[in-house]
């Protein structure tokens, strides 16, 4: 995303000048590693940049595994049975639908094939061919497809939209297999992006998910780019969708975090405006955030994204105590937004960390003072 890489673009230029650029606050200063005044987000029992799990947002053991079964055998049986065996309307099925995809696609861009070689993925491919009836299998494949168009190909072109209308084609399918499976539909939120469904075919479309879940957090957090302005819709419109789907959430949901997606999807290009991060809008998302995180069950899958975008809304705020509360929950996992839209996940969440850290420790905080 353009307007994040403008952000972390800035953040890296301010990390630099820290040690002549004082912080208006905290009084932050940016000294030599090994110094005894230095912040190490190592004394916080944190884990090291190098070793920050990029595949997931958070935990899940079950999941890792089986990825670790399926990649080393090429055998595509012990996915089929995690699948089978994961509730069919929760946030945990999809979540490893997109992973058991994304593997895929990242096994096929390391080893596209050629003369005399398999190509990476093709445990996927058998799966297909040999359970061509399983529901989980025809998800996997529909969602493979979708990241392939993005992976691979420009919006607009030719290619993009013979892999989308394949992409179409295979969350039908899906579709067919388990009438009353949300996935494959949450998964056409995308196509329906790419191929620029109209208003209506794509409204048409989330009724069928409400239908089926409504209160899916990450089928609204995909239906929220196509209402965003960037791709569909407007800064009103996807702030009018987030809201809603704010105050229509049941107790306990991470709905209530839908604003805060919202306003990152937004965010000014060059940030002209002073306090833009203390603003009434970015203020009263954060609040509306921290009540869902605040308010959510422990074992909620979605709770690490929720958290992971507030580090990042609350290390830009100054409020380094919060976002340090936040890390403590998340460390060692950055699949999730915003970290995943740029090249290096790790090494842009090590440095909002360290800035936490920082902060933190530059109001009087320090590893002991810290909850865990």
């Amino acid at each position: 995303m353009e307007i994040l890489w403008v952000l972390m673009a800035m953040l890296m230029v301010g990390f630099v000048m820290w040690p002549i650029v004082a912080r208006r606050r905290a009084g932050i200063q940016q000294v030599e590693a090994g110094h005894p005044d230095a912040a190490d987000p190592a004394n916080y029992g944190f884990v090291r940049q190098e070793l920050l799990d990029v595949r997931m947002p958070g935990p899940d053991q079950d999941l890792l595994d089986v990825l670790d079964v399926v990649q080393r055998s090429q055998d595509y049986r012990a996915a089929k049975q995690l699948l089978a065996g994961t509730d069919a309307v929760g946030e945990v099925r999809w979540q490893r639908v997109q992973a058991f995809a994304g593997a895929a696609a990242l096994e096929l861009a390391q080893r596209p094939g050629g003369v005399g070689e398999t190509p990476g993925g093709q445990w996927l491919r058998v799966w297909r061919a040999e359970a061509p009836k399983d529901a989980g299998g025809a998800a996997v494949h529909a969602e493979f497809l979708v990241q392939q168009a993005w992976r691979t190909s420009t919006p607009g072109t030719d290619d993009f939209r013979i892999i989308m209308e394949e992409a179409r084609s295979a969350c039908g399918d899906a579709a067919l297999l388990a009438p009353g499976d949300p996935i494959p539909y949450i998964i056409e939120l995308s196509v329906a992006r790419g191929l620029e469904y109209s208003r209506e075919e794509f409204e048409q479309l989330w009724l069928k998910i409400l239908d089926r879940a409504p209160a899916h957090m990450g089928a609204h957090m995909a239906a929220l780019h196509y209402w965003c302005e960037k791709w569909h819709g407007s800064r009103e419109l996807a702030y009018s969708f987030a809201e809603a789907a704010a105050a229509r959430a049941p107790q306990g949901s991470l709905l209530a975090a839908m604003p805060l997606f919202a306003v990152f999807e937004h965010l000014p290009e060059v940030n002209l405006v002073q306090g833009f991060y203390e603003s009434e809008v970015v203020t009263k998302a954060i609040h509306g955030a921290l009540f869902a995180v605040h308010a959510a069950r422990p074992d909620d899958p979605m709770l690490a994204h929720v958290r992971h975008l507030l580090i990042f809304f609350l290390v830009r705020s100054e409020r380094w105590s919060e976002a340090m509360d936040q890390l403590v929950h998340v460390d060692g996992h950055v699949g999730a937004l915003p970290w995943t839209l740029t090249s290096d996940p790790a090494a842009d969440y090590a440095i909002y960390r360290a800035l936490a850290v920082a902060g933190y420790e530059a109001n009087g905080g320090s590893p002991a003072t810290l909850p865990h």
